[in-house]
């Protein structure tokens, strides 16, 4: 009896001393630290979904190494395109994760680029529909199914460089939409799930509380990690989702694995690579850099598997990135 309590007592004492010297670790870990050795390598590709008789066009960036890596989808927002938010794919992929950017047909470039100028409003705004919707989220298990195929062959750069037990899932705006419904976001009014079970964690960018329901009905059965983030000022040209339809998600979901940041001042185009025009706020440079720092920690932590990773989330980390009046939580 007492042996066994000595053993409790000495397994207790080296599961603490363990843990704290992972959260000393943690406020060692740099999220923005990457190597210049070597630049991602970029592979522009097309995914033909044979079913849907759709091309879907890809950028892939792909980190230095042989070894097979975790694997990032990326959904742009209206009128966007594969090209688009390239600072957040570079240096994901400069930590070590594939990173594929997906083009949308029919809410992608092609909506705005050939219209008049002054028809390109309108033209965005009759994409923005429940079809382009469904078209999106269904080319998310496309690109999947076409990324484990080549995996095992037909494209040489990328035969064996994927981990697809490890996916994450992101996107802004209308791609931020797309991430909540496949990444665990509860469909309506009988509504087929369109979730996709090989996801393992997701970032929304933008995030909005559904149409149809409340956000407690569609968020509250997420299983997996999500991280929120919006700005203060994120409030879309086209659509009705305001600051308050973006900061309703956070409340809404399950504990563990759930985080939001709230960007002071930031505008909805601050998760992108460039302001858009006409924008009444001077672009803070900060911005990208949490963005780029907290993005990076959580798919550390919840696709890297990294321990510091995490103890840096959850501990001091994101106030070392973050300014006075940027706003964080977590459950």
């Amino acid at each position: 009896m007492r042996r066994t309590f000595l053993l409790v007592a000495v397994n207790a004492f080296i599961l603490t001393l363990f843990a704290g010297e992972v959260i000393a670790a943690g406020q060692n870990y740099d999220p923005l630290a990457i190597s210049g050795a070597t630049a991602p390598e970029v592979i522009d590709l097309t995914v033909h979904d044979t079913k849907r008789a759709r091309d879907i066009p890809i950028r892939v960036y792909l980190p230095a190494g042989k070894s097979p890596a975790p694997v990032i989808l990326f959904s742009h927002g209206l009128g966007g395109s594969r090209e688009g938010n390239a600072y957040t794919g570079k240096h994901w992929a400069a930590r070590g994760y594939v990173v594929v950017a997906m083009q949308h047909p029919g809410s992608d470039t092609s909506v705005w680029r050939d219209a008049p100028v002054t028809q390109r409003m309108a033209a965005m705004r009759k994409a923005a529909n429940g079809e382009n919707f469904m078209l999106r989220v269904k080319d998310v298990p496309a690109v999947l199914d076409q990324l484990e195929r080549w995996n095992k062959s037909g494209v040489p750069a990328l035969t064996g460089r994927m981990d697809l037990t490890r996916v994450g899932m992101s996107g802004h705006s209308f791609g931020a939409v797309t991430t909540q419904a496949v990444s665990g976001q509860v469909a309506l009014r009988g509504a087929v799930s369109v979730t996709d079970p090989r996801i393992k964690a997701a970032i929304a960018f933008s995030p909005s509380r559904p149409k149809l329901g409340g956000p407690k009905q569609a968020f509250g059965s997420v299983r997996i990690p999500w991280m929120l983030m919006t700005g203060t000022k994120d409030v879309a040209p086209i659509g009705d989702a305001d600051v308050a339809s973006r900061l309703a998600v956070f409340p809404a979901l399950p504990p563990g694995g759930k985080y939001e940041v709230v960007l002071y001042n930031a505008q909805h185009s601050a998760f992108s690579d460039r302001a858009a025009p006409g924008g009444a706020e001077k672009r803070n440079p900060n911005h990208h850099r949490a963005i780029l720092a907290l993005s990076t920690a959580f798919w550390d932590a919840y696709l890297g598997q990294d321990p510091m990773a995490k103890a840096w989330l959850d501990g001091t980390g994101p106030a070392s990135v973050l300014e006075k009046d940027d706003q964080w939580q977590k459950k």
